[in-house]
């Protein structure tokens, strides 16, 4: 779709002020308010993250009682189950509770429910599985905050629970040892925005504080809880939370950690991945955790686990393979969904008049609906559920949103056709019968009328600076690196360059195209990808991003175009 082009306004003042102050370039500056880092302590923060800056984990509400149970647990060579979500990022916060633990001489296992077989989240068959194996502790992690029901018969059964979860609360809290979720009332830890994995580790945080005071290391003992940043860096990345604030600081070391990571399932997943050199936020979300997620979306999630817990070599790269042939499998599933999607919204006569998209069928796969509602989303920029319905009329479907648009709460105006349902603002689940589906689809559309006007079906692409030929250059290139790592909350700076021309273009690779641009006397290479169609004729507006080109022993400025109109204005 064709984007309306958005640009960033900043006060000149603070500009000058800003980069004085920081000893950085006046675009810099200019993107830096833009994003809201507006004082000098928190440009030094941004551009220098330091470890030091966490807040204290005891401000969670709900921790001091989830350290002392552990606590209470190791002390009595209890057995400790962490039960955990079947995403990365609940995969990676079973991983790293597990193996903490562990190496402080708490006895633990875990489980990882079956999306097919358990659903999402707590469910009292694999509590009364987990309860018959001795665990007399169950700690759950990335889910949990809804488990009324199931929080209550692990009271009657004499077990005890502790809640690690993000997600939003109900209107009830779970009877618990402790619920630890800085969305939970009267929470005052000040970052909001955690992955699970981010809530986990603080508990870790604070345990081993505790640990240390009680004098229970002796010296040399004491574990680096660095070494556990590469498994937070992953199910935060991959959860999709904001990059900022806490989450910034545990993604920026925790990819050092991931480039260098001592675990043999990191090592292995990366060979399989193809990742030889640093790894980017992009390789996280693009090529290891698609692959950590592909054997839960398939089938089970707990090789995903194996592998990040496996000290041995042989062993995972042998899961490290299977995670790979999934994921083609994965891959493959989703083309054949998202082809015959396209063509239901394409082919039917609702669009583009409507506002939202549900879709259905019996022989979608589960697991990989919500990966396909988000391409439908990217391609036709609506809100957007596909429903997969089994053998006995169930349907299960995952949606996704756009901004403007909270998904979870318009689920909730839409309730009564709802069985089940929970998420975020831009991605939830939900659970119906399949023929009530058709109520439900227009329920929602109902709703989605009553909050979305033409403007907001019209995807925006933010441009945080309108710049002069002469302010781009590779010192330009190095600085705006200072502001890695790009995500969700802090995506890669877009620059706008009006009235360029094209005077040189080719198509290479697949279908992207090699230009070279002149304007103001000034000549740049760039590159479009995917964009062989886009016409290039006469004075063109461009927003890009500056980055290196090394080639032969060189380096080189070059534009990576991420959009091209004709000139306006």
């Amino acid at each position: 779709m064709q984007k309306k082009w958005v640009v960033k306004t900043a006060g000149d003042a603070r500009i000058v002020d800003l980069s004085r102050s920081l000893g950085v370039g006046a675009i810099t500056a200019r993107i830096l308010i833009g994003r809201g880092v507006d004082t000098v302590e928190g440009g030094v923060l941004f551009l220098s993250p330091t470890l030091s800056a966490m807040p204290d984990p005891f401000l969670l509400k709900g921790m001091q009682e989830a350290v002392e149970r552990l606590l209470r647990a190791r002390t009595a060579a209890e057995k400790v189950c962490i039960y955990g979500d079947y995403d990365v990022d609940g995969i990676s916060g079973t991983a790293l509770l597990v193996s903490f633990l562990r190496r402080v001489g708490v006895t633990c296992s875990y489980f990882i429910p079956n999306r097919f077989d358990d659903g999402y989240g707590l469910n009292e068959d694999a509590l009364q599985q987990i309860i018959d194996s001795g665990a007399t502790l169950i700690m759950s992690v990335d889910c949990g905050i809804t488990a009324v029901k199931e929080a209550a018969f692990c009271q009657q059964a004499g077990v005890d629970l502790i809640i690690l979860d993000h997600h939003t609360p109900g209107e009830s809290l779970p009877e618990a040892a402790a619920v630890v979720n800085p969305l939970q009332p009267g929470c005052p830890y000040p970052f909001k925005m955690l992955a699970g994995v981010g809530v986990a580790f603080n508990l870790l945080v604070a345990l081993r504080s505790r640990m240390r005071q009680e004098g229970v290391f002796s010296a040399g003992d004491e574990p680096d809880l660095r070494d556990w940043l590469d498994l937070v860096a992953l199910g935060t990345i991959a959860d999709v939370v904001p990059l900022v604030g806490q989450n910034r600081l545990y993604v920026f070391f925790g990819l050092q950690k991931l480039e260098n990571s001592c675990r043999p399932g990191i090592a292995a997943l990366k060979k399989v991945a193809g990742i030889m050199e640093a790894v980017t936020c992009g390789q996280v979300g693009f090529r290891l955790a698609p692959r950590l997620n592909a054997a839960g979306r398939m089938e089970s999630a707990v090789p995903g686990v194996q592998l990040l817990l496996s000290a041995s070599s042989d062993e995972c790269s042998m899961i490290a393979d299977e995670l790979d042939t999934a994921n083609a499998e994965r891959q493959s599933v989703e083309r054949s969904i998202l082809d015959e999607a396209v063509a239901m919204v394409s082919g039917g006569d609702s669009y583009p008049a409507c506002k939202s998209i549900v879709l259905a069928s019996s022989a979608w796969h589960q697991g990989v609906i919500g990966i396909v509602a988000s391409r439908l989303v990217e391609r036709f920029h609506r809100p957007t559920i596909l429903i997969a319905i089994d053998e006995h009329g169930a349907a299960k479907g995952s949606g996704r949103s756009i901004p403007g648009f909270h998904l979870l709460e318009a689920l909730a105006a839409c309730s009564e056709h709802l069985r089940r349902f929970g998420g975020h603002r831009y991605a939830a689940g939900v659970g119906l019968k399949s023929d009530g589906i058709d109520d439900f689809a227009a329920a929602f559309e109902a709703v989605a009328g009553q909050i979305l006007g033409d403007s907001e079906l019209v995807p925006l692409l933010d441009v945080d600076a309108v710049v002069c030929p002469a302010e781009v250059d590779l010192a330009l290139a190095h600085e705006l690196c200072r502001m890695e790592p790009f995500g969700a909350g802090n995506p890669e700076p877009t620059l706008m360059m009006r009235g360029v021309t094209v005077v040189e273009r080719r198509i290479v690779g697949d279908g992207h195209l090699k230009l070279r641009i002149s304007t103001e006397g000034q000549v740049f290479n760039a590159i479009a990808f995917r964009q062989a169609e886009c016409p290039t004729d006469g004075p063109l507006d461009i927003a890009f991003f500056p980055e290196t080109n090394r080639w032969n022993n060189s380096t080189t400025l070059q534009l990576r175009i991420k959009a091209i109109r004709k000139a306006e204005g």
